[in-house]
């Protein structure tokens, strides 16, 4: 355990001697390392669930297109330890930050596990979302777009784009402590619907229950 979160072997010692809690950081290394939650290894820190949770919600958009554009650069720019996406294409962030693939790439060189999710273009869930949309096979086009996009930082250790055909009730964007919700409401084209940003709190539930929805597509999907 020592040796996967990278602290001192006496450190880890002291967590289960003492009931000591560990840095957030090295709770999700170790929760993650042994499959559980991090709230059933220390339970203490759901004591501040209830009111960290409110806290969570940084603001609100309507729409897709009310996200400033520098909010996305610098969640981009910032992010160190952790970039997951969720969509079924997100054409539009590559299309908008065009280095982003390298940008990704060398996140990862430095140490950042990179995630990337997208839709299969082959899938049925894909092609019924391309009808409710309105925009028909486009969907499909626009998700091969982006894979294309993504192929220079898919040789880089640590990135890792996979292919998902599950129903898509949001789209995710996580960059490290930071996530951006993008429901989606049926008939309407995923830009046209509200952004939620969150931000991680110790204790809180929001970020951890968008997280899990992210992990549990990505146990679910096939490698690019």
């Amino acid at each position: 355990m020592a040796q996967h979160v990278e602290v001192d072997p006496k450190s880890v010692e002291r967590w289960i001697t003492t009931n000591r809690t560990p840095h957030r950081g090295h709770r999700w290394k170790a929760a993650k390392f042994l499959g559980v939650d991090e709230v059933y290894l220390w339970p203490s820190v759901e004591k501040q669930a209830e009111t960290a949770s409110t806290s969570e919600l940084i603001t609100y958009y309507p729409h897709r297109g009310a996200v400033p554009a520098a909010l996305w650069s610098s969640l981009i720019g910032k992010a160190t330890d952790q970039v997951d996406i969720l969509v079924y294409a997100g054409l539009f962030l590559f299309d908008n930050h065009p280095d982003l693939p390298y940008e990704l790439a060398d996140k990862a060189k430095a140490g950042a596990q990179v995630r990337v999710l997208l839709g299969d273009p082959d899938s049925e869930m894909v092609r019924q979302r391309g009808e409710e949309e309105g925009i028909g096979d486009d969907l499909a086009a626009r998700a091969r777009i982006t894979r294309r996009y993504l192929e220079p930082a898919m040789k880089t250790p640590g990135v890792e784009v996979r292919l998902h055909d599950t129903i898509l009730y949001n789209s995710i964007y996580r960059f490290d402590e930071d996530v951006l919700v993008n429901p989606h409401v049926l008939g309407a084209p995923a830009g046209q619907n509200p952004v939620l940003h969150f931000r991680y709190i110790p204790g809180a539930r929001t970020f951890r229950h968008y997280m899990r929805s992210f992990d549990y597509t990505w146990e679910r999907s096939r490698t690019a």
